[in-house]
């Protein structure tokens, strides 16, 4: 079990010491996206014997339960029937996987355990819910492992990721996008935004990342740069930045030519085909440190 660690003569906040993951057996919260594809091949190429997962119904693709040795559907908002689903399995280590869509998590058909553990929530958001989750999880024995698990080397360094070479004027609206984006992360409006010549066409906030992206685009017709951030302190266990194949087919289709994300805190899901796709559209693909 990670052990909390707290950093004094700072502002309070609490960090988690994680265990080595366990081989024998690891389960997945699994959301949509090829994100639990991509973790279930990690996690079998580093050697893990056994795959237990929770899959959400109208969210996680149908195709994983091919993949992995055991899987059970539920609603989100089931709690109680997940945590007793991984102690039947004998379960101590979890992963959160592929999102959940927005709209869900304000949509909740909650069982009494997660009743109870909203009532506790002075805030709603998706840092709030997953946080205590994870609290949830911990009270049974569960470990909530960094959402990095095994895909370490998906997390890009500073620099060009995919794409045509960018002119100095389109760094610099990466550069403007970045501090805006991790300014509006601070403040937990949202970690996506969308810039043209230095000014700022859309912010994300309850849409999610694509509708932002469509909505910044519309206004700038061609020419415009997404940028996607980490909020400060971000808990890597959960509410990872992601891009994918599909984030650069949107950005194309919406009139964005480039994505700027957070070098070392962005998970490249489907990076080949990333690549391949950048080259076809015209799309680059940078990482700021």
């Amino acid at each position: 079990m990670g052990k909390p660690l707290c950093i004094h003569g700072a502002e309070p906040q609490v960090y988690f010491v994680m265990a080595s993951p366990n081989l024998e057996t690891m389960a997945l919260i699994a959301g949509n996206g090829i994100y639990p594809e991509t973790f279930v091949t990690a996690a079998r190429k580093a050697g893990v014997k056994r795959l237990v997962v929770a899959a959400f119904l109208n969210e996680t693709k149908m195709e994983l339960a091919d993949q992995v040795d055991e899987i059970e559907w539920f609603r989100v908002g089931q709690l109680g029937k997940m945590i007793a689903f991984f102690k039947r399995h004998h379960v101590e280590q979890t992963v959160m996987v592929g999102q959940i869509a927005p709209k869900n998590l304000f949509d909740l058909r909650p069982d009494i355990r997660t009743l109870m553990m909203l009532a506790r929530l002075k805030r709603r958001n998706a840092e709030t819910l997953f946080g205590a989750i994870g609290a949830e999880l911990a009270k049974d024995g569960i470990e909530l492992l960094p959402a990095t698990t095994f895909l370490e080397e998906l997390l890009p360094k500073a620099g060009q990721v995919a794409g045509p070479v960018l002119k100095k004027r389109r760094q610099e609206d990466a550069e403007y996008g970045f501090r805006i984006a991790k300014e509006t992360s601070r403040l937990d409006i949202g970690q996506t935004v969308v810039v043209k010549n230095g000014t700022v066409l859309a912010v994300e906030a309850f849409e999610g990342t694509n509708e932002t992206v469509a909505r910044g685009g519309a206004f700038g017709k061609g020419g415009a740069t997404m940028v996607k951030v980490s909020k400060p302190n971000q808990d890597m266990r959960f509410d990872v930045p992601v891009i994918g194949p599909d984030t650069v087919r949107t950005a194309a289709f919406a009139g964005v030519d480039l994505i700027a994300i957070e070098a070392g805190k962005t998970l490249l899901l489907g990076k080949d085909d990333l690549v391949a796709v950048c080259a076809e559209l015209k799309v680059s693909v940078i990482a700021l440190g």
